[in-house]
C-alpha cells in the first residue's frame, strides 16, 4: 500500500462509518508479497482508523464481494486522465449490475505520479522509497529486495 492508497482510504473513512479494503488475488499475477503478507500489511497501515477492515476476495466479480460485506459504494484513487478512462466503464458496468455507484476520489498531488509498480521498481534497484510508503512497507520491500 503506498501513502497514495493510504490517504484514499482515510478519505473514503471520513465519508463512510465503514471501509472495507478488498485485496484481489489474482491468480494470473505473482506479487512481491503474499496475499497474506499484504493484508498483514495494510492491515498495519490503516490499525489506528476504526471502522477499516481488511480481506481478499478471488474468482469474483468486485459487485459481489459488495454484496457480501453489504457495502453501498466503491471508491476509487484517480491520479489522471489514465486511470479515470480506465475506471469509468468499470464503474458503470458495476451499477448496472447490482446498482452499486462507485465514488471517484482525486489523487493528493503529491502521490498522482506514484504507482506501486514504479515504487517496486524504484526499490528494486536500490532506490528510496520511503516518502511514498509508510515505515513498515518500505522495511518489507527492503527485506524482501535483500537492499539495507
Amino acid at each position: 500500500m503506498t501513502l497514495g492508497h493510504l490517504d484514499v482510504v482515510r478519505r473514503a473513512r471520513n465519508l463512510y462509518d465503514e471501509v472495507v479494503v478488498a485485496v484481489l488475488i489474482n491468480p494470473n499475477k505473482t506479487g512481491l508479497f503474499t496475499p497474506e503478507e499484504r493484508v498483514a500489511l495494510i492491515e498495519a497501515d490503516v490499525d489506528d482508523l476504526d471502522g477499516v477492515s481488511v480481506m481478499t476476495f478471488e474468482a469474483q466479480l468486485l459487485v459481489d464481494v459488495c454484496r457480501t460485506t453489504g457495502a453501498g459504494a466503491i471508491v476509487k484513487g484517480l491520479r489522471g486522465e489514465t486511470d479515470y478512462a480506465y475506471e469509468l466503464p468499470m464503474a458503470v458496468m458495476n451499477r448496472h449490475l447490482a446498482g452499486i455507484e462507485t465514488l471517484f476520489l482525486p489523487s493528493d498531488p503529491e502521490f498522482a505520479q506514484v504507482s506501486s509498480s514504479l515504487l517496486k521498481e524504484v526499490a528494486r534497484y536500490g532506490g528510496d522509497v520511503s516518502r511514498f510508503v509508510t515505515p513498515a512497507v518500505a522495511e518489507a520491500l527492503r527485506e524482501r529486495l535483500g537492499k539495507d
